[in-house]
């Protein structure tokens, strides 16, 4: 990327106004739109920045652009808002000195981004830390809360500042930001009621129905739909590019960020539903007896939501908008109010109500970012205000902000005029006068206390009698007939009598931007700004945490009978005071235009640029900034950039900088009249000079680059050189190494095949004599082992002859006692011969019976009743023995892998087998089912926690049963106990213990042979458990209860067995009556569930369903 080094390096156009040749106003917009298609939006007038609205994103407010303008002089770089913005706060940081840096142009022509990217480029540059990150990010994220409040979508502009904005950053010695306070100035409140066509009404109440979610618009009482509310105009509802949901997450999340409170945020919200209810309250006439007419409110439903949201009286309110109560000293008039009025009440409230609310926001928001007071502070202030407005109607509002805009051109040509004096007497130059317009008799006319407009406009508001913008008119026509800047038709001058243009009801004044033409009506009720005190005190007697803050004056205790001060008056009071606090900081100057009415990029309409600059007011700065010198630089940067030109002066010079610029100007023979030696800068008077210098430096730069380029050709060729030669050498020393390596290489390579065939020949030849010594000695040991064989074979053989005479002897001996044997034991085996063929018989048969078993045995589960077929019938027995055996085998084995948990379900489940089967129905049902015991976790559910620690005893059952009730055989739910000496009933929800029976009160259990849940507990007669009488109880785990009751009653040392009774009907014992339980078969109308119904005093009927 290409780095400049200063404002006059490869420039677009002119980047300084004031050195524009020729100056007219064709060639400044000529100007500007040569930078604009380039995409150059900014451009100076000395010290002053013009930027252009692009109305698009331009890759030129990156984090890298801002350290590129970081601590760089002005004119250093192009043109840009970041070097202003770095100048002032240089300047402020290094110097002391407070800045305020004035935005100004019309609506859309960008303002309030430009005091977005200056405040962001402050907070990018100064310092860091958390506290600082802090106050920069509360700094910044009042933008979004205001421009919610305070910004509207126009047909100039999407996001349209309708209030003036001053904003005073404070920061310490280091230049850290340490807080801020923000001003407002006239709110445009009538956009509350009343929007011209294609607007929209303030941002806040289309992104609260947009982005708020149901339950806060129910809290609300809100609907999404925007045409349920009057004061929003529906053309313009919906703006491309402006998502109002996403921007109010934005603003909560801001406003959060700020500091706001959740209950803050809410009264906000709750004033804001307030006046969209305020704005659907409408009346109808009503006539009286007295032939007067009077208001009613059609709809009182609105006026109610509206009471809720403020906390107020409805009759207090609907009063205040019917009546009127005028006092004066000791006396009090109410009058009844006509629809009209009313409706002026209505509306009154509503731009009241809003506009204290944003000053109230304003006021929050500082609390929130403002400096501590501990030691001076340095101040930066940034205004964002509204620019000059010329409208084809023009009221009240556009007067007060035309009046303003004439203040701020005022103090915009004394501050430029003295800083330009200063700057001359501080260099040393004289200081000739220059003229301008001044346009002080313009703000004469507007301000004077005895015959200014606003003056004539007050007195006309507090003159008793009729009062209207008829009368304010004359009275103009009277007084200011003869000003020069000021036009009437009705005026005593006669010039303006045939002017068809000027129409009777209007007049004109003309501003230092040009002729406005100003319409009348309006002014006196917006001047007066007028609530009637009824409706100030029901607001302040709201109970709204917000109402006594925004209705001071409404407070009875407090009735002040003097008139308040008028909009024109609080205005001109304001803007006193901000002229007072820039005319104490340094001026610094941002003037926005906008290129089209289209709101689209690449389009300039040259008429309408021309029109901003002549408001703005362009052409008379640059007059004044070129009435003495055009262009001024300090001699040390004006030697570095033309110090080529003079070949004393380069390419260095040594003495100091002041001499070099003289020898310089000197050789280049400049007339002396056109430029002067101050004490640290060269002035020059007229452009043309400047553009001389930057030709010849051009020409210059051009002669260098060649000269450049011819040493740098010879350098490059010298150096191509040098390398080839010593390549060359490298490649030489590298190829002489290389042949001397191969020429070794077949040396040792030949020396190598001579060694060998000389090794090989020695080899050989000792190879054959060894050969022949292993010969000889091979011989003889072949000899010697031939001999020694034929010694051993023939021992051998003699040897052999020897034993087979022994053997015979031997052989012959042993059959000779063989048969001796024979003929001794022949008798003895012809009697045992059957008998031992039959036990050998036996005993591979049973060898063949037992080896087929052991391929063909069962499993080893108990349950398996298989066992191989017999194969002999004589084997009957001991197969019958032997499945027994392994039966009893496989069972012990199976018992022995059981656990003490597993073994006691078992013994549980046999005993429920004993006292159940084929007795109960239910039994079959619950055979599968394994008995948990603890159904409801009692020792780790925290909902029994208390019922847990009250146990002493651990507990062996925890069930939900439902205890049947006599009177109406309906269950209740009881969580059901069982200790090793007790059973406990306890309230499902509260956990409390409603009984205790110890187990030897306890004589039976009765339960029915069908498939329900129903048992008895019948206590002993006279225990202290029996008070009451027994328990009919309902549970789905009866088997498992039953069993246990009856194992732990068994194992009780003092408890007798526990009865256990399966009869379909039988006596239970309540209180004093004793109450048959009978059991019958449901049928299918009963549907299938267990149903119990009282028949009489004496008699429970359960319908058990068959299918059950």
């Amino acid at each position: 990327m290409e780095v400049k080094t200063s404002l006059l390096d490869n420039m677009i156009g002119v980047g300084d106004m004031v050195l524009l040749e020729p100056l007219s106003e064709d060639s400044f917009i000529a100007n500007l739109r040569n930078r604009f298609d380039h995409n150059e939006i900014y451009t100076y007038i000395g010290s002053v920045v013009i930027s252009m609205n692009p109305y698009r994103s331009l890759p030129i407010f990156t984090p890298e652009k801002v350290e590129e303008y970081r601590n760089r002089n002005f004119y250093e770089l192009s043109p840009h808002i970041y070097a202003l913005a770095d100048e002032a706060y240089r300047s402020l940081r290094d110097q002391d000195k407070d800045q305020c840096i004035l935005i100004t142009g019309e609506s859309g022509a960008g303002k309030t981004e430009a005091s977005k990217l200056v405040m962001s480029y402050v907070a990018a540059v100064c310092g860091k830390g958390q506290e600082v990150n802090k106050v920069k990010e509360q700094l910044l994220q009042s933008n979004p809360v205001l421009e919610a409040f305070g910004n509207a979508k126009t047909v100039r502009n999407d996001n349209s500042s309708r209030f003036g904005k001053y904003m005073d950053i404070e920061f310490d010695f280091k230049g850290d930001p340490l807080g801020g306070v923000i001003s407002n100035y006239l709110l445009e409140k009538s956009r509350v009621v009343k929007q011209p066509r294609g607007e929209r009404n303030f941002h806040i109440f289309y992104q609260l129905l947009s982005g708020a979610s149901d339950d806060t618009l129910k809290k609300l009482k809100l609907d999404r739909d925007f045409s349920k509310y009057n004061y929003l105009s529906l053309d313009s509802a919906a703006v491309n590019g402006l998502d109002d949901a996403a921007n109010f997450r934005t603003v909560r999340n801001a406003m959060q960020i700020v500091g706001f409170m959740e209950d803050e945020v809410q009264s906000v919200l709750e004033l804001v539903a307030a006046v969209l209810k305020l704005g659907n309250i409408e009346f109808k006439p009503e006539s009286r007896c007295n032939g007067n007419d009077e208001s009613r409110i059609k709809d009182k439903n609105d006026l109610k939501e509206m009471c809720e949201l403020l906390g107020t009286e409805q009759t207090v309110l609907e009063r205040a908008f019917s009546y009127r109560t005028v006092e004066a000293k000791q006396e009090k008039v109410c009058t009844t109010l006509n629809v009209a009025q009313a409706y002026y009440a209505r509306d009154a409230l509503a731009k009241n109500l809003y506009s204290r609310l944003f000053s109230w926001l304003v006021t929050r928001i500082n609390e929130s970012i403002k400096a501590a007071p501990k030691s001076r502070h340095k101040v930066m202030g940034v205004l964002d205000i509204y620019g000059f407005e010329i409208f084809e109607e023009n009221s009240f509002e556009q007067f007060i902000i035309n009046y303003c805009n004439e203040k701020l051109q005022q103090i915009f040509i004394e501050l430029t005029l003295r800083e330009e004096q200063e700057e001359y007497v501080r260099e040393g130059i004289e200081w000739t006068n220059i003229e301008y317009f001044n346009n002080a008799i313009i703000c004469d006319l507007i301000e004077n206390h005895q015959n200014g407009i606003l003056a004539m406009l007050d007195e006309e508001c507090l003159r008793p009698g009729t009062v209207t913008d008829e009368t304010f008119l004359d009275k103009l026509n009277t007084i200011c007939a003869e000003h020069l800047h000021f036009e009437s038709r009705l005026s005593k001058s006669s010039k303006f009598l045939t002017d068809h243009s000027l129409p009777h009801n209007c007049f004109r004044i003309q501003h230092y931007a040009g002729k406005v033409l100003y319409r009348a009506e309006g002014f006196v009720d917006k001047n007066n700004d007028l609530l009637y005190r009824d409706l100030s005190q029901a607001m302040y007697k709201a109970n709204h945490s917000l109402m006594k803050q925004l209705f001071p004056e409404g407070n009875p205790a407090k009735v002040n009978l003097k008139r308040p001060p008028t909009a024109g008056f609080q205005f001109r009071h304001s803007v006193g005071t901000l002229m007072r606090n820039l005319q104490t900081k340094n001026p610094n100057y941002i003037r926005c235009i906008k290129p089209n009415d289209k709101k689209a990029s690449h389009i300039f309409t040259d008429s309408l640029v021309c029109h901003q600059v002549r408001y703005l007011g362009l052409m008379e700065n640059v007059r004044v900034r070129r009435a003495g010198y055009a262009f001024r630089q300090a001699y040390e940067p004006c030697l570095e950039r033309y110090k080529m030109l003079c070949k004393r002066t380069w390419p260095h010079w040594r003495g100091p900088a002041r001499e070099g610029v003289e020898v310089l100007m000197a050789d280049l023979t400049v007339p002396a009249e056109e430029f002067s030696y101050g004490r640290s800068k060269v002035f020059i008077r007229n452009p043309r000079t400047l553009f001389f210098l930057e030709e010849r430096r051009r020409q210059c730069l051009q002669d260098l680059a060649t000269l450049i380029q011819k040493i740098y050709r010879g350098w490059k060729c010298r150096s191509h050189f040098l390398l080839l030669k010593k390549s060359q050498i490298v490649v030489a020393a590298w190829y002489r190494r290389y042949a001397q390596q191969n020429k070794y290489k077949r040396i040792k390579s030949a020396t190598t095949v001579v060694q060998s065939y000389t090794r090989g020949w020695q080899a050989r030849k000792l190879l054959r004599e060894l050969k022949y010594q292993k010969r000889c000695e091979e011989a003889v040991t072949t000899i010697s082992a031939y001999w020694h064989g034929t010694q051993a074979r023939r021992e051998l053989r003699r040897l052999k002859e020897e034993a087979r005479r022994k053997h015979a002897v031997a052989v012959i001996w042993a059959y000779w006692k063989g048969l001796k044997v024979r003929r001794e034991y022949r008798k003895f085996f012809r009697a045992n011969a059957g008998k031992k063929i039959y036990n050998f018989t036996i005993q591979r048969i049973m060898q063949k019976y037992f080896l087929g078993l052991k391929s063909t045995m069962p499993s080893m589960s108990p349950i398996d009743k298989s066992w191989p077929v017999k194969p002999y019938l004589f084997l009957d027995g001991v197969h019958s023995d032997l499945r027994r055996i392994f039966h009893l085998w496989r069972c012990k084995k199976y018992r022995s892998e059981f656990t003490e948990e597993k073994k006691a379900v078992f013994e549980e489940k046999l005993e429920a087998s004993e006292i159940f089967k084929d007795k109960k129905a239910l039994y079959a049902s619950s055979v599968s089912q394994p008995f948990m015991g603890d159904y409801l976790e009692i020792s780790k559910n925290p909902k029994y926690q208390k019922l847990n620690s009250a146990m002493d005893e651990k507990v062996l059952l925890a069930d939900v049963v439902n205890k049947i009730n006599r009177a109406n055989g309906k269950g209740t739910a009881r969580i059901f106990l069982l200790t090793k000496n007790s059973v406990v009933l306890a309230d499902q929800k509260t956990g409390q213990v409603k009984a205790s029976v110890p187990l030897p009160d306890l004589t039976s259990v009765s339960v029915s042979t069908q498939s329900d849940g129903f048992f008895a507990l019948k206590l002993k007669e006279g225990s202290a458990s029996a008070i009451k009488g027994d328990f009919l109880l309902s549970s789905e785990h009866l088997i498992e209860i039953i069993t246990k009751l009856h194992r732990t009653g068994a194992t009780a040392a003092d408890s007798e067995q526990l009865n256990i009774d399966i009869s379909d009907e039988f006596l239970v014992q309540f209180k004093h009556d004793k109450v048959c339980v009978k059991f019958i078969q449901g049928g299918p109308k009963n549907g299938n569930s267990v149903s119990c119904k009282r028949k009489n005093n004496r008699l429970l009927e359960v319908s058990v369903p068959s299918t059950v």
